[in-house]
């Protein structure tokens, strides 16, 4: 995708995944010592939210955590199931861009925690004025109904909260590093076979780890592509669901395991007659979009390689890339 053709320039959507690239370059945010020194504290964190502002940010800082053996107790769940939980000794955590998503208002509203603290795009919202403090975004107002910017901000947010409880940082030559590394993710072309064979493809599956990225890209499918999805984690996708794939259908993997690619082709591609295609930093057996590396911040990568791939197909399908039918920005909005 470029904004220098006529099929891209013209969605909003296309303009705010490159905006990612400069948002990343200028990442910042106020001072954590406050948030580190309460986590620390209590030994527990829990990041909630709802949709893409939980799915990639949460899971990603998780995935950095326990890489790293923090010993930092981190939870996620949306939050109707954190409202069943005790969260009276932990640092809570909720996004929400709008500062008015009901359920993440109605957490903060119920149930008591050892600090609250919102992330958010604006200044003065109702999710706000239930925090300890809150952290503004500095991405600004997205346009498009699918959020995209907005998730890869809130999760520099979180990572950089991770390492800051590490007593590291991210470095600004790491962020332009990947300010790079993601435009050339996003500007590279899709072999148009690939493009082709997704497009008449009936569900699109996305393999891959419980770190947020097949999963938050299985929730853009829906909102850019109009078509059905589904998230197979790990190695899900070999064990049962297989009697019900058909032929035709598509499986995504995300960052493969090698050892397993073997299966996958006997069980989906020889068993089923599923196309499957890898975005991967590797060549594999499959038809792979090949992406580059960088150490701590691969999944960015593997998510906007995800988004490429969806818009390539949502245009080639005809949608309008803005505004689904029947998708709000706001999901379930807290109106006063």
């Amino acid at each position: 995708m470029n904004l220098r053709e006529e099929k891209y320039a013209g969605f909003a959507l296309v303009k705010e995944m490159l905006e990612t690239i400069g948002i990343v370059r200028n990442f910042s945010t106020k001072d954590l010592s406050a948030v580190t020194e309460a986590i620390k504290k209590t030994g527990k964190l829990f990041l909630t939210g709802e949709g893409s502002s939980r799915i990639f940010p949460a899971k990603n800082a998780i995935n950095v955590a326990q890489k790293n053996a923090l010993p930092i107790t981190i939870y996620t769940e949306g939050s109707r199931q954190a409202a069943e939980l005790d969260l009276s000794d932990y640092v809570l955590f909720g996004a929400s861009n709008s500062g008015k998503t009901k359920e993440v208002i109605a957490l903060f509203n119920s149930r008591p925690a050892a600090k609250k603290y919102a992330l958010t795009a604006f200044q003065d919202t109702p999710l706000g004025k239930l925090s300890d403090d809150e952290f503004i975004l500095n991405c600004g107002k997205e346009k498009a109904v699918a959020a995209t910017k907005s998730v890869i901000e809130q999760a520099l947010f979180y990572q950089n909260l991770i390492y800051d409880l590490m007593d590291k940082e991210i470095s600004e030559e790491t962020l332009n590093t990947l300010a790079d590394l993601s435009k050339h993710v996003l500007e590279m072309a899709i072999d148009s076979e690939i493009t082709t064979l997704i497009t008449k493809s009936p569900i699109i599956y996305f393999a891959g780890r419980n770190v947020g990225v097949a999963e938050e890209a299985t929730l853009k499918t829906n909102e850019i592509t109009r078509k059905k999805s589904a998230y197979l984690e790990g190695t899900y996708a070999v064990h049962g669901i297989e009697e019900v794939m058909a032929a035709g259908e598509t499986v995504i993997l995300v960052e493969p395991y090698p050892e397993e690619e073997a299966k996958f082709k006997e069980v989906l591609v020889d068993g089923v007659g599923l196309n499957v295609i890898a975005i991967s930093s590797r060549k594999t057996i499959f038809p792979t979009i090949e992406i580059p590396v960088l150490e701590g911040f691969d999944h960015y990568l593997q998510l906007q390689a995800c988004w490429n791939v969806l818009i390539e197909v949502g245009i080639a399908a005809g949608v309008d890339l803005d505004k689904p039918e029947r998708a709000r920005k706001v999901g379930n909005e807290f109106i006063l």
